[in-house]
């Protein structure tokens, strides 16, 4: 029997998925970016459901069984918990269909297309250590951290995919490397105040962050105030710069980092008055994975096409 001849069909129709994926990649490019804020705010709703040990062991829900079982004492924890499990195996397949789709349709992004899934295998080693540890907060910070970081580069592959225009104008690189900066000390000193918080993700993991939670959170409001006038600093240079053409997309950008921003700032001032109330620290975790898809999308479209510009 002639196996290379057997094999052929087999080769031709992954061939044709290939194909197939290539056509949709930018659908899978948009899709995986919904999937990776999607899974910050799941995340979310297992601390702040205290379902954080709701699945006791890892990969197992509890040992020896890959599903949660039904206790009263338990409640409904170990369903959340899994929830938000199986929703890394969506991301998962999201993230495999994206990286053959890039390989296929855009071959020069092909190693960037490889991002999503190696964080997600990081992310999921990381998630079973933070429950074998109890709900460490420094760790759990830091899988929250990884996924700010998914969304970012997410958003990137998403604009690159479909060629998404860039400003044309004068470069500022050294505001949006300002962006970028206070941003990540946003984020950090958000997952600190989280930590520091009563939110922990289960009713016996006690242990917190040794910061004040007060001054940390002042901290964290000085931070977003600072990344706030770097913004609007930014935006009134492209709007002076004469050289820069009319791109209706760049005006998407900041009009929406700024929208985000102001929104998140607005929830996170309510909820820290009003005592952090589990539903308004969710519209704030949603506005984290959306804040950092806002800026990711606005670095792009408002990098300059031009190295350099001639003075005139």
């Amino acid at each position: 029997m002639n196996t290379t001849a057997s094999a052929r069909p087999i080769t031709r129709g992954l061939g044709a998925a290939a194909d197939v994926l290539g056509k949709r990649v930018h659908g899978l490019a948009i899709a995986n970016v919904a999937a990776q804020i999607g899974i910050i705010v799941t995340g979310g709703l297992v601390r702040l459901t205290e379902s954080g040990l709701g699945c006791s062991d890892w990969p197992h829900c509890e040992p020896g069984a890959f599903t949660p079982e039904f206790h009263a004492e338990a409640g409904i924890h170990g369903f959340i918990e899994f929830g938000n499990r199986l929703l890394t195996f969506v991301l998962a397949i999201i993230a495999l269909l994206l990286a053959i789709a890039i390989w296929r349709a855009r071959p020069q992004f092909k190693w960037l297309g490889l991002v999503p899934g190696l964080g997600i295998i990081a992310q999921a080693v990381l998630g079973g250590i933070v429950v074998l540890l109890d709900l460490n907060p420094l760790l759990v910070g830091l899988h929250m951290f990884i996924s700010a970081g998914l969304v970012w580069i997410s958003v990137q592959i998403a604009l690159r995919v479909r060629s998404a225009p860039r400003r044309v104008g004068r470069p500022m690189p050294a505001l949006l490397g300002w962006s970028r900066a206070l941003l990540m000390v946003v984020v950090v000193l958000g997952v600190l105040t989280t930590g520091a918080g009563p939110h922990s993700g289960d009713a016996n993991a006690t242990e917190r962050l040794a910061l004040d939670p007060a001054i940390i959170a002042r901290v964290h409001a000085y931070a977003v105030v600072a990344y706030l006038a770097v913004l609007i600093w930014m935006i009134l240079r492209v709007r002076a710069d004469r050289s820069a053409g009319q791109r209706d997309e760049v005006r998407k950008a900041w009009v929406v980092v700024i929208v985000v921003t102001l929104a998140q700032g607005l929830i996170g001032v309510v909820q820290y008055f009003t005592g952090l109330p589990e539903v308004l620290v969710g519209a704030h975790m949603l506005g984290i994975g959306l804040l950092v898809a806002a800026q990711s999308a606005a670095n792009y479209l408002l990098s300059s096409e031009q190295t350099t510009v001639r003075s005139t």
